[in-house]
């Protein structure tokens, strides 16, 4: 995967070296696409839904990303980079 852009927008912080590799990807990509569903980050991922509620699990529970329920569709979760810990 390459930069999309520069700057400390993308880059993660170090604990998050600490993580799996899928947990990685996911937010990786929740920096450069932003605020995405569950359905969406396994699309853009390639991920399968499982792989991808565990990666959601282990940033959460590392306080690197937030959720929010979706106001289209209440049954929806949507992920963001919490961006206090990506400073």
């Amino acid at each position: 995967m390459t930069d999309r852009t520069s700057g400390s927008t993308t880059s993660l912080p170090p604990r998050a070296g600490e993580l799996p590799p899928s947990a990685k990807l996911v937010a990786k990509t929740l920096a450069y696409e932003g605020e995405l569903t569950q359905a969406q980050l396994a699309e853009e991922t390639l991920l399968p839904g499982r792989t991808v509620r565990h990666a959601l699990t282990q940033l959460e529970g590392e306080g690197l990303v937030t959720s929010r329920i979706s106001f289209i569709d209440a049954r929806q979760r949507i992920y963001a980079l919490n961006r206090e810990s990506a400073e």
